[in-house]
């Protein structure tokens, strides 16, 4: 079985350095013969911005490496053809990187380290199997509107880091595979996340960069991911149908466990909810008090770090630095395209397939968008809409349609788009990536194709009807506006 896995990830590995030789040719090629003229640095960070994509969505290395090796390429290419001065490069990297962004991820993680580590998840995973009592369609339910709500409040990465584990612990327990149910959670994260500013990490980038509040957030998105949410458990219903239908074993094993057991430190419990309420409500008013998401979620975790008396090194330890440097990463390399050229000739080309129409542009930013993320992973997709999204809101022919609205409406597409379309397949969200990993170290293999049968359909639907509540939703405002 090992040697059959190795040679499946040999060959994954040398499908993916092909399909990265063919685009670098086709990218270096096809422009001069079609007599396109596109100017040599916007040419090499676009194909690096591309070669990162590839070497993504075929996992040929670690995404974090990918990212590192990126920036360090596209600092090369911004040096050499021009674009900064050597002495300038630090200067454009600190400038690239969204300290926003890492700053809410980071101080999240910490607040939810210490939340985790009372064993108040493990106890209310236990309470919802008791209240099942052994039925799988009542269990699933719980799980996912669980797993949904908690994604608004904490992003949906951490949210599944902390549940499959207790997932995968129950289902032992009842001798029933947890697979359809791990799914299910991530797909309900997925969906869950979208609602709010914090939910989902693209939704962190959204709102750093078009300074979209934790209000504004979770009243635009929050009507459409509800209705959503409602229409999606009937989905998985659908889906899971067969496997819904099996009857658990060792039941009275579980229901005899006394659950209050479990919470291991019930005064660190009250201080972690202590302030992670406080936090959440600062990021309700942070557009008052004019205090950036970022700085309330590391004070929060500073002031829980000491109430709680952590020590610092054992808490960053299990802070997910991996993503966070890729994040960075990330930032550098889609800067340096932008910096080249490549967001205008994009908002350019987007514009001109559309007509300019601003309810076709509308429909083209969620479907590009879900089925981009499905295939790539949704926080490098929405880095890379971002600034094309920027661009484009600012036309003519979109503030005349959309212009009586505070925000573009453009923006919620981006997020609806990202947020949903991560559910189309494995790689397709951090949280699908992160949910499947702990799956695997505790036995329980869940393949591609395996996420693909229930994930795409899932996300197809779940865009659909998303769409078209955010659509209704769009042309209440509209009206109300005028």
């Amino acid at each position: 079985m090992s040697s059959q896995i190795l040679y499946l990830a040999k060959k994954k590995r040398l499908v993916g350095l092909f399909a990265l030789a063919s685009v670098a040719i086709l990218f270096l090629v096809i422009p001069d013969l079609v007599g396109i003229e596109i100017a040599l640095p916007l040419r090499l960070t676009s194909l690096g911005l591309l070669a990162v994509y590839v070497l993504l969505s075929f996992e040929i290395v670690h995404r974090t490496t990918i990212a590192m090796v990126g920036a360090t390429f596209v600092i090369i290419i911004g040096i050499t053809t021009g674009l900064f001065d050597a002495s300038m490069s630090l200067e454009f990297v600190i400038s690239s990187i969204d300290f926003n962004t890492i700053g809410l991820l980071l101080g999240m993680m910490i607040i939810v380290v210490i939340l985790g580590e009372t064993g108040i998840f493990e106890y209310l995973g236990i309470r919802m199997s008791k209240a099942s009592k052994g039925n799988m369609w009542r269990l699933m339910l719980m799980f996912c509107v669980f797993t949904a709500t908690v994604s608004m409040f904490i992003d949906n990465v951490t949210t599944v880091l902390l549940i499959v584990p207790i997932t995968i612990s129950i289902f032992r327990t009842l001798k029933i595979s947890p697979i359809p149910f791990i799914i299910a959670q991530v797909l309900a994260s997925n969906v869950g996340g979208t609602a709010t500013l914090i939910g989902d990490p693209p939704n962190i980038l959204i709102g750093s960069a078009a300074n979209i509040d934790f209000n504004s957030f979770i009243i635009n998105m929050g009507p459409t991911v509800a209705i959503s949410l409602l229409a999606s458990i009937f989905i998985l219903k659908f889906l899971f149908r067969k496997d819904l239908v099996q009857k658990p074993h060792n039941l009275e094993d579980l229901l005899s466990q006394d659950e209050k057991v479990l919470i291991k430190n019930r005064s660190v419990l009250k201080k972690s909810l202590a302030v992670l309420t406080a936090v959440i409500i600062l990021f309700v008013i942070h557009g008052s008090i004019n205090i950036e998401p970022s700085i309330i979620a590391l004070s929060g975790a500073g002031i829980l770090m000491l109430v709680a008396k952590s020590r610092p090194e054992h808490i960053l330890n299990q802070v997910d630095w991996s993503t966070l440097i890729f994040l960075a990463g990330l930032f550098i390399i889609i800067s340096g395209a932008e910096k080249a050229g490549l967001i205008d000739l994009l908002s350019n080309a987007a514009l001109q397939i559309s007509g300019g129409n601003p309810w076709i542009l509308f429909f083209m930013v969620i479907w590009l968008s879900a089925i981009g993320s499905a295939f790539i992973d949704n926080i490098p997709f929405a880095a890379t809409m971002i600034p094309l999204i920027s661009a484009i809101s600012n036309t003519e022919s979109i503030t005349a349609v959309f212009g009586s609205l505070a925000i573009s409406p453009l923006w919620w597409a981006l997020s609806l788009g990202v947020g949903f379309g991560g559910n189309g397949t494995l790689v397709g969200s951090s949280a699908g990536i992160v949910a499947t990993g702990l799956a695997e170290i505790k036995g329980y293999k869940i393949t591609f194709n395996k996420f693909l049968r229930v994930g795409f359909p899932f996300m197809i639907a779940s865009v659909a009807v998303g769409s078209i509540v955010l659509l209704i939703d769009l042309l209440i405002r509209l009206n109300l506006a005028t």
